[in-house]
């Protein structure tokens, strides 16, 4: 059963009973293939765009811990008003005493009302182990954020394959009850009339009355289904709730997408869930010798260039004969001594924390081929189940041809009919839900080999 324009107008009129005639008609209209969906979810998926801006962080993170190892130039302009002088006290004696003053104190104020200074300092790092480290850890730390996108990327495809896979299903069986209810519409038309002649009782009438209330109920529930697995898709991709959607493809033609026998065959590339973890073995490395470095000295050099000045009042302090320059340069030489054994604990810490890094690596392996052993099976498994309901579709259809050949020229009842009615409808059901499976098992067993 091929999409259509038909089948995509049955998608919007489904749609439109959750939809007023305003907002419908104010809505863009978006038509995509399952591909076209995923360039799109790429694009705008909150995850994706989210990863791709951690990367961006990264990057940045890169430069600052970089510009760390370059001059830092900092300027600063002061300016210092004495609203009172403060005193320094001196003995009541010698060059200093005042004897008029009883007091074995003499206090004395040393100071202008008003003071400015200009100054540039400059510090350079020489040496400092750690910097060296910070910058390699820097850059490992991007390779990771890398890693990250590519694997929400991954997430991100198998989402919208399934959601974009859920609501081909859930319209098909939408199409499949109406059929289901046409058909017990016409039944009901024409046993009512065989009714009204005598030829049939009223339980015959009654009887498909029943089973297709029944249908109606659940034609109601599988719209219902059909509008959730849509705004959820369009929730997967990053389109905006106001915006209608159209999927080109059908699960038939996506049927055709399952190359089993290469698919079984390939071993799949390297998953990116391992290089997440060697990346992150990679950055506890880099923090146990930045921690080991600690015990090397660092050695920085300063520099300082300045001007001051200082006048009794305001008008006078800016004139150039009351600046004076002052300049002077140094370095430091930073020795650690003793911590309290605190960088020995962090250097412990890293080495066991490298220990369970690489447990994990290794438990992820074993478990990357347990899912690539479970996806084969399941694929296989899946498709096994899509061959018989393919067959059981075929057969219901079939007996429901007879059936209703039999009551038509009547040998046969209503009953049969309606029986055979249910059995084709939950055929059909059975069928699309087998090629639901395949398919998602597919996209399972691409995600196993890395391949998604």
């Amino acid at each position: 059963m091929k999409t259509t324009i038909k089948t995509l107008l049955g998608l919007q009129l489904v749609l439109m009973a959750f939809i007023s005639p305003f907002q419908l008609s104010a809505q863009n209209v978006v038509e995509l293939s399952l591909e076209e969906s995923i360039r799109y979810a790429l694009e705008n998926n909150v995850d994706a765009k989210n990863a791709q801006l951690e990367t961006l962080i990264a990057k940045a993170t890169v430069i600052e811990r970089r510009s760390q190892g370059l001059p830092q130039i900092n300027g600063n302009v002061d300016f210092t008003f004495n609203a009172a002088i403060p005193v320094v006290f001196f003995p009541n004696e010698g060059p200093f005493a005042n004897p008029e003053s009883e007091l074995d104190v003499v206090a004395l104020r040393f100071g202008v009302p008003l003071s400015a200074n200009v100054a540039v300092q400059a510090t350079q790092m020489i040496f400092d182990g750690s910097y060296f480290v910070g910058l390699q850890a820097a850059k490992t730390y991007k390779m990771l954020t890398e890693y990250d996108r590519v694997k929400t990327e991954i997430d991100v495809k198998e989402s919208v394959k399934k959601a974009y896979f859920s609501v081909l299903v859930n319209d098909q069986r939408r199409v499949l009850v109406e059929a289901n209810l046409g058909r017990l519409d016409s039944l009901l038309k024409e046993t009512t009339a065989l009714f009204e002649a005598g030829f049939v009782e009223k339980i015959d009438v009654s009887r498909i009355k029943v089973q297709r209330n029944n249908i109606k109920t659940e034609l109601d529930r599988v719209i219902a289904a059909t509008a959730i697995s849509v705004e959820l898709f369009k929730i997967q991709i990053g389109l905006p709730t106001d915006h209608f959607v159209y999927l080109k493809e059908s699960l038939e033609e996506l049927q055709d997408l399952i190359e089993v026998n290469s698919l079984m065959e390939i071993e799949g590339a390297r998953r990116v869930e391992l290089d997440q973890v060697r990346t992150n073995i990679d950055l506890v490395k880099l923090d146990l010798k930045n921690n080991m470095v600690q015990y090397i000295p660092r050695l920085s050099a300063f520099a300082t260039f300045q001007r001051n000045a200082a006048a009794q009042e305001f008008g006078t302090l800016f004139q150039l004969d009351r600046w004076f320059t002052g300049a002077f340069i140094g370095g430091t030489l930073a020795i650690p001594i003793f911590d309290g054994l605190s960088k020995s604990a962090r250097i412990q810490q890293n080495r066991v924390q490298i220990r369970q890094l690489e447990n994990q690596e290794k438990f992820l392996e074993y478990n990357i081929e347990l899912e690539k052993f479970q996806a084969k099976a399941n694929l296989k498994n899946s498709l096994s189940a899509l061959d018989v309901q393919s067959e059981n579709m075929e057969l219901a259809r079939e007996v429901f041809r007879m059936a209703k050949i039999k009551y038509e020229e009547g040998v046969g009842s209503n009953l049969e009919v309606i029986e055979a009615d249910s059995a084709l409808k939950e055929a059909e059901t059975n069928y699309f839900s087998a090629l639901y499976d395949a398919l998602i098992a597919k996209v399972d067993l691409e995600k196993a080999l890395g391949i998604l």
